[in-house]
Order: structure tokens, then C-alpha cells, then sequence
């Protein structure tokens, strides 16, 4: 019998956060540190939108590229917080989550051989998708001591002849950091001179703690040649409606359009309405969890300061991503050990790219109470650990 697999799809390994879910879920008692999910209902008003618009027979498909209210809205919200504007008919498309977003624009821009940049530790879906897409992904292992920002010398480096696009992942998960204004116009700066293109994935961009996002398409000469991706799951904890949206110039989104077209035809109907609700009236909805987070994201520092256990300050997104070097054991045995010994579940760093080494990804999208549980049983493993190392 002939093998009815793709020798591509077999060689891309299963999301290494998955096992650590399965794991916990049939663990009774465990607190799970990992999912990078808003611990918050959908804001009341947000789901009354969508239950008004069952209600009201709102059933049938939209249109492919979105609903076109929606679409208004989104490029009214990019133009008031970023300062950029899109067409809502021709420069705007509604997805199924941010994930989408970024599969059918790599399939929109790349062909076989073009080499897409992915700086890593950074979210799990960029290299497979790349992949999936035909391109070459080249890893950029960002680095600890630059706060795991890319600095316009790593960029410099990775770029060859084939380079096509550079997928630009911030704030970041796993890691938590930002980019600020003038360390994307070093990043544009190359990316004008080199003529290569940009996949800004912003999904955490309403979720930073030292200033206000900045997007690198609002920058000169990039909106040309930048896909915005954002969505609705994070900001407004809305992961479950699966809705994102991406903009881009209109010769990209045609393209972007016709695959979403054959491949899901369009975002749930449902889903759709109540963003169009969280757009005009859900900034105090975002403002109040982004005040949570904050204080979540306070906590957890100082515990970590207190436990003398190492982490850079992270100013974006729900993660922090400190350092178990010192224990002399990998991500993976170290992230196994906790949740065994004190049924404690984070991420270990490799789950999101090689360089992520040495590193835990714990979420703070939990209560406090919850926090204040874990960390006491995270204090306890590394005082034991400690322990024996002496």
C-alpha cells in the first residue's frame, strides 16, 4: 500500500505545549501555569451581542472577507489607535483567530525556496506554517540580555538573497517582550533597504504595562509592505469565538482572500457581530483586565525576586519567561519534575523554539489566589532542588 501521508506534514512535530495539557488534564489537583488564555468571561454586553443576533435569525454566511460592519470597524480601531488607515472593501479581511491570519498570508506571499525570518522563542505556528507554505524558515535566536528584543544587527545578519519576509512577533509569547518605536525604525529601516516584507503579528498589542503599542506599519514606507495581524481573543478573552483580522495592501489581500475563500469561506457569523460590539464599546473592558494583568504580572516579579530566581522584566502580552539555567537540568526535565512533584503545569521554553533552552513560560492569566498557590509550590521545588545541588 502506497504511504498516504505528505513527507512534510510528517516531519513538523506536534505543538510541544499540547503535551503538558494532556498531561494536566488528567491530573487531579494540578494548577496549570500554561495556557496562554484570559482567565475572564467575554464582557457581558460582548456576548448579549451575540445572543441578540441568534435571536434575530443572523445565521447565514457573510461575506468572505468579513461582515462588512465589522470591517469598518476594524479599520476605524487601527486608524484611532495606530494611525494607520486601511480600506474596510479592499485592505481588510476577518479570519478564524490571528492563527489563520498568518497561514494564508505566508501561502499568499511566498513560493518554494523564499526564505521567511522567525525570530525565536516566539509563538508555535510560524515555522510549520512556513513550511506548510513551501518557504525555508531561518530561526533568529533572540537573546536574554537584549530582552529577547531582535536588534537591527540580528536582522542584518540572517537576510540573504532569498529572503522574503520577516515575521515580527511582538509583544511575544512565550517571552513577554516589546518592541518600542525606536527599535522597530532600526528593524524598518533594513527591512526598506533589503525590500523585504513583514508579517506583524500584534495580537497582544492591547496588553503592555510600559507604553503604548506601536505598530511597525505605522512607520514610513511600511504599511506598503506590512501585513497588520491582530484579533479579538486576547485583549477582549474572546479565544473561544475564534475570530481574528488581518490588513494589508490590497494586491496581498486579494490573494489573502482567495485562499480563506476555498479554505473556510468565511469567520463565524456569530462571532462577528459581537466584535463588531467589542470594538465600539469594549475599551474599558480591555483597560480593566490590562490593569489585572499588570498587577499579576507586579506579583509575579517580586515572588521571583524573592525566590532569587532569575527573570527579565517582561512589559507585554500575560507570560513572564525566567531563566532555570541554574538548576543544571533541561526545559523539558525540569517543566516534568515540578508538575510530578508538586503538581504545579508551566511550558518549558523548547516549546517554543531551541533557544528557548533554559527557560519556563508561565502564564498570569490566573487569579492571584491561584498565583500565590503555584508559587509557593515553585518556592518550595527550587529550594529542594537547592538543596541537593549543595
Amino acid at each position: 500500500m502506497r504511504n498516504p501521508l505528505s513527507e512534510t506534514i510528517v516531519t513538523i512535530k506536534p505543538s510541544g505545549i499540547r503535551k503538558f495539557f494532556d498531561i494536566v488534564s488528567e491530573m487531579e489537583d494540578a494548577i496549570s501555569l500554561g495556557v496562554g488564555e484570559p482567565d475572564f468571561d467575554t464582557p457581558w454586553h460582548i456576548r448579549d451581542e451575540g445572543i441578540y443576533s441568534l435571536e434575530k435569525g443572523r445565521t447565514f454566511y457573510t461575506s468572505n472577507a468579513g461582515l462588512k460592519e465589522l470591517k469598518v470597524e476594524i479599520s476605524k480601531y487601527i486608524k484611532r489607535t495606530q494611525g494607520i488607515s486601511y480600506d474596510a472593501d479592499h485592505e481588510v479581511i476577518v479570519t478564524v483567530g490571528g492563527s489563520e491570519a498568518i497561514d494564508i498570508a505566508l501561502r499568499a506571499m511566498v513560493d518554494p525556496g523564499d526564505e521567511v525570518l522567525i525570530p525565536q522563542p516566539s509563538y508555535v505556528s510560524y515555522e510549520p506554517c512556513a513550511i506548510l507554505a513551501g518557504a525555508k524558515p531561518v530561526i533568529i535566536e533572540l537573546k536574554e540580555e537584549n530582552e529577547f528584543r531582535l536588534t537591527a544587527q540580528e536582522l542584518r545578519d540572517a537576510i540573504t538573497d532569498k529572503t522574503k519576509i520577516l515575521i515580527l512577533p511582538f509583544p511575544n509569547n512565550p517571552t513577554g517582550a516589546i518592541m518600542e518605536k525606536e527599535d522597530l525604525e532600526a528593524i524598518a529601516e533594513i527591512v526598506r533597504e533589503r525590500d523585504i516584507f513583514v508579517i506583524s503579528d500584534e495580537i497582544y498589542a492591547e496588553l503592555t504595562y510600559k507604553e503604548k503599542h506601536v505598530s511597525i506599519a505605522s512607520l514610513p514606507g511600511m504599511q506598503e509592505r506590512t501585513v497588520l495581524i491582530n484579533g479579538f481573543s486576547k485583549a477582549y478573552a474572546m479565544t473561544g469565538w475564534r475570530l481574528g483580522y488581518a490588513c494589508a495592501p490590497k494586491d496581498i489581500m486579494e490573494q489573502m482572500i482567495k485562499i480563506h475563500q476555498f479554505a473556510i469561506m468565511c469567520a463565524p457569523t456569530t462571532s462577528q457581530y459581537a466584535a463588531v460590539e467589542a470594538l465600539r464599546n469594549g475599551d474599558e473592558d480591555v483597560a480593566m483586565m490590562r490593569e489585572s494583568y499588570n498587577q499579576r504580572r507586579r506579583f509575579l516579579m517580586h515572588a521571583f525576586k524573592e525566590m532569587k530566581l532569575e527573570c527579565f522584566e517582561p512589559y507585554g502580552a500575560f507570560y513572564v519567561f525566567p531563566s532555570i539555567k541554574e538548576f543544571g537540568m533541561t526545559s523539558d526535565e525540569f517543566a516534568n519534575r515540578l508538575l510530578q512533584e508538586e503538581k504545579v503545569a508551566v511550558v518549558p521554553g523548547t516549546a517554543f523554539g531551541d533557544c528557548g533552552e533554559g527557560f519556563l513560560r508561565i502564564s498570569y492569566a490566573y487569579s492571584i489566589d491561584s498565583l500565590k498557590i503555584a508559587l509557593d509550590k515553585i518556592n518550595a521545588f527550587i529550594t529542594r532542588l537547592r538543596n541537593e545541588k549543595n
